[in-house]
């Protein structure tokens, strides 16, 4: 299969029969009994009228273009998001969005504010040209495409000499698919789905469908994913001109975090499947191990990431440098790529991320996401110390009394950013840290680092103290820090108006989130050396010591979720791991409810007083309850009841 023809754009054949289109006529196939026989004779038509989906599946390329069809509804996740932001990130405890009172109606404005309702959901009810948004419409659309798909692939027309053994790797791209679609919809909206195997016709009798639960679609997730195992037609990596296709490593590693979910705490029903979950990670990363997939642990391109303009972490930091590398740079399909950890990473752009979501006074437009107080804490020190207590990190409701660990001996809240973590400094840009980039303003006296320098490609220093005129930080403005900080993870380290490089293509799944679903469910499962080994394999990769031997399973299970929390950062893992942690009666509170910043005063040259103060005086309103999960879409939980006479909506909304 051509990658360029039927992945990267719908030209040509596509175009013609449009069949990637044809779903349109059904927003949400629950939909069909409204409207009875007469649309029965539309659907079995392609859009334009004159290819019936019979004829689709008689051609060798329309059947091609078909399964092409089944990847359009992949949304493009990162900075994507509604206005270019992150959504999930942001949604978080990690991060605050500078357009949440620039731009109060978007998505984290509304949900800062408590403006959501099943009607009007800032989470779903806008969808940017990246397709993050009205997932229940979208995910059904691409469920039924896929399941059409193979109800019809095995008697598809196929032509040329490896038909057959197209055919198996189409089919088993369309499972993987369906898997990547229901575990969508699982995460965002938990066990209010039926189990669809066959795509189903306006004629059958919805009355029956039934609500199955999240350990049942958890296994019917698994049996797709399964089922393209075992066709070894489907590759394992993408080294060819086919990028973008899914592969074997993508369905182990949605098996390795749906299994994950199913077993905690919000999803598991009360009952233990945790040896479970070790079983199918343990198998899942011996494959995937197996297959050549390994951690990201070197420096590729020196002369970018550790040379004198680089600036990342201290002394030209090699570990800091390799991580920022990874994320600031997309895999390679190709036999020699060096990039070997990432196992599936989306097409979408994702933009000048200076512009939209680094330092927005680069530019003069927006900082986007403003890491929290709250995520700088969670970096340790390099002698591998927390610095708060794990257990209880705060003494007060509003994080503003720090409960310090006291086996910590070298962190010093009065210069708070030295000796840490090396993903805090390839992470996170902080007071003092310096940018070689474009500047597009001179500077002016106030800006005492600075001053004096013209506008152009120059050394700056990041000064994030209350009353610095472009970088400090700022209630309001759109282009300054919320917190006293701003995000640096995906930035490439001198990209600007006059070195266009933009983000890296978004990885959904890598090898280092999957070694540490791993250690998780290790860890649950009573597995402790195997769950520190996993960890210490992260932590080394980085530099940073080994977790202590000898912990106890429930200190270690509190070690594994504060590795995730460092390590997969502003990576959309963080909003799901608070609340699957979570039982089915808990709130947010705790993590949700308020975020801070340090706010800087600068006294003297070089000197500083920091003190921590909640972002904004009221507190965050997406903690409740109900926010566990989104809300089914007023119109298809309403109908969903009128037809079944069950209740489709989750609690609360």
């Amino acid at each position: 299969m051509n990658n360029q023809r039927y992945i990267q754009h719908t030209s040509g054949t596509l175009h013609t029969s449009r069949a990637g289109y044809f779903i349109k006529l059904v927003l949400f196939l629950f939909t069909a009994v409204l409207f009875g026989s007469a649309c029965k004779k539309a659907l079995d038509m392609a859009p334009d009228g004159k290819i019936s989906l019979d004829d689709v599946f008689k051609d060798n390329d329309k059947t091609e273009a078909f399964l092409n069809s089944c990847y359009n509804n992949l949304p493009g996740k990162g900075v994507r998001y509604f206005f270019w932001s992150r959504g999930p990130v942001e949604w978080s405890d990690e991060a605050w969005d500078t357009d949440a009172e620039a731009e109060s109606w978007i998505m984290s404005g509304r949900f800062y504010n408590g403006d959501a309702s099943p009607s009007s959901f800032p989470g779903t009810d806008i969808s940017s040209d990246a397709g993050n948004g009205d997932y229940w419409n979208r995910y059904w659309n691409a469920i039924r495409n896929c399941s059409y798909f193979l109800q019809h692939i095995d008697a598809a027309t196929l032509t040329g000499t490896d038909k057959e053994t197209r055919r198996q790797r189409m089919k088993a791209e369309a499972y993987v698919l369906r898997a990547y679609y229901y575990h969508e919809l699982l995460k965002w909206y938990g066990a209010v789905l039926p189990i669809m195997r066959e795509p189903m016709e306006f004629t059958a009798d919805f009355s029956t469908l039934e609500k199955a639960g999240y350990y049942e679609l958890t296994k019917f997730i698994m049996e797709d994913c399964d089922a393209a195992l075992a066709i070894e037609a489907l590759p394992t990596r993408i080294t060819t001109d086919e990028a973008y296709r899914v592969t074997r490593a993508l369905a182990e590693a949605i098996k390795s975090k749906m299994i994950l979910f199913a077993a905690s705490p919000l999803n598991n029903a009360g009952e233990d499947h945790w040896q479970e979950a070790y079983e199918v990670n343990k198998a899942s990363l011996q494959h995937l191990r197996d297959w050549g997939y390994e951690l990201y642990n070197k420096v590729n391109y020196p002369a970018t990431y550790l040379s004198d303009n680089a600036y990342i972490g201290p002394s030209k930091d090699q570990y800091s440098a390799l991580y920022n590398e990874y994320f600031t740079q997309s895999a390679q399909y190709s036999l020699t790529a060096v990039d070997k950890e990432t196992i599936y990473q989306g097409r979408e752009d994702q933009g000048n991320i200076w512009n939209i979501d680094g330092i927005g006074s680069q530019d003069g437009y927006k900082s986007g996401t403003c890491p929290t107080q709250e995520m700088v804490d969670a970096y340790e020190t390099t002698d591998g110390q927390p610095i708060l207590n794990l257990d209880n990190p705060y003494l007060d409701e509003q994080h503003l009394q720090p409960n310090y660990n006291p086996d910590n001996t070298i962190y010093d809240p009065n210069d708070p950013y030295a000796n840490r973590d090396p993903r805090f400094y390839a992470s996170i840009y902080y007071n003092g840290s310096k940018r070689k980039a474009w500047w597009g303003f001179g500077e002016v006296p106030e800006s005492y680092e600075n001053y004096p320098a013209p506008a152009g490609n120059r050394v700056r220093i990041i000064a994030t103290y209350k009353g610095e005129p472009q970088t400090g930080i700022d209630p309001a403005v759109r282009k300054a820090t919320r917190t006293g900080y701003y995000e640096r993870k995906f930035l490439h380290p001198n990209s600007g108006g006059d070195n266009v490089v933009g983000g890296a293509k978004w990885k959904y799944f890598r090898l280092g989130e999957v070694i540490l679903d791993f250690a998780e469910a290790a860890a649950e499962a009573g597995k402790l050396e195997e769950a520190r080994d996993a960890v210490n394999e992260i932590r080394r990769r980085v530099g940073m010591p080994d977790i202590p031997a000898g912990l106890t399973q429930a200190q270690l299970i509190t070690r594994v979720r504060h590795e995730r929390r460092v390590e997969l950062a502003f990576e959309e893992n963080r909003y799901f791991d608070v609340r699957r942690w979570s039982n089915p009666t808990d709130d947010l509170s705790k993590t949700d409810k308020w975020v801070t910043a340090m706010e800087i005063t600068r006294t003297a040259p070089n000197t500083y007083t920091y003190t921590r103060r909640v972002v904004r005086p009221t507190e965050r309103k997406n903690y409740a309850n109900k926010f566990l999960w989104f809300p089914v879409p007023l119109s298809e939980a309403n109908r969903l009841a009128a037809i079944t006479g069950d209740t489709w909506q989750n609690p609360g909304w």
